[in-house]
């Protein structure tokens, strides 16, 4: 079937004019991170995932989708009600009193799309794998997905579940990581050097690609192809170039939007870059 680009270049940029409002809406939040992925999650959700609105925390016969930097939640609420998962409206309730759209997502409001609680970083490599083993204990060809963000890299747990994947030959997952080069206190290079990633995890025994996270066309193309090398002895890595706050000039590139919210001026501009067919909430 043939891919409507146009269709997805308009759903990015009206998840980029969500993640600006949410943020904005309670003056909290991460918006660089957000705008960066957002192609990401909109090739995803729209395109690549075989997800069920219907949710159920089994996940049994659909691929799983697990968001290991948790803190870039506004893109995935924003995805998630746009998908169809709950109301769209719901969005402006974000990291508000009562509010189901927590500043990290959590389990316990009973979110739909929603699996593990995240964003203490390093832990959504280990809980995606062990879903990927269950999935084949089970007999189940769905697939598993992940997110991590650079940065994260710096935890020790990320190495322990990189060596476990590949030894045990979990080939049904598929494991992305946002190298946007930049986290909270500065450029990665500075604050922790990752080194040679491809090379890192190509001696782990990953089956490592890599894609431009900010080309909708490209990120179609390399997580359709991420699928073809599934079950095939080696777990998949996929090393996603985006530029933090892609989208919205002032943001763009800079460590400084990795948790700030913009103002009602910083708003307006943002916008004014962003605008979409679809509708805001």
């Amino acid at each position: 079937m043939e891919i409507n680009y146009t269709k997805l270049e308009d759903i990015a940029r009206q998840v980029r004019r969500d993640v600006v409002r949410m943020v904005h809406g309670c003056q909290s939040g991460h918006p660089g991170g957000s705008l960066g992925c957002t192609d990401f999650f909109v090739a995803l959700y729209f395109q690549t995932l075989k997800h069920n609105k219907d949710f159920n925390m089994d996940g049994e016969n659909e691929d799983l989708f697990f968001l290991s930097n948790g803190h870039i939640s506004p893109v995935w609420y924003s995805v998630l009600a746009r998908s169809g998962y709950y109301p769209i409206e719901e969005l402006a309730t974000f990291r508000k009193l009562n509010s189901r759209l927590q500043g990290h997502p959590t389990t316990h409001e009973h979110l739909p799309g929603i699996r593990i609680a995240s964003g203490s970083l390093g832990q959504g490599l280990s809980v995606a794998i062990g879903a990927a083993l269950t999935k084949k204990l089970n007999g189940d060809p769905s697939l598993v997905f992940t997110l991590h963000g650079d940065g994260e890299l710096q935890e020790g747990q990320i190495w322990e579940a990189a060596m476990f994947a590949p030894h045990n030959k979990v080939d049904n997952l598929i494991s992305t990581i946002d190298v946007n080069g930049q986290q909270i206190d500065g450029p990665t290079d500075k604050v922790l050097s990752l080194g040679n990633l491809k090379a890192k995890f190509e001696a782990f025994g990953w089956d490592v690609l890599e894609m431009n996270g900010n080309d909708l066309t490209d990120v179609v193309r390399v997580l359709e192809l991420a699928k073809s090398k599934t079950f095939k002895g080696k777990p998949i890595m996929i090393l996603m170039q985006t530029n933090m706050g892609h989208g919205v000039d002032f943001m763009m590139g800079s460590h400084k939007w990795h948790g700030v919210a913009p103002n009602d001026e910083q708003l307006s501009l943002a916008l004014a870059q962003l605008e979409s067919t679809i509708g805001d909430y």
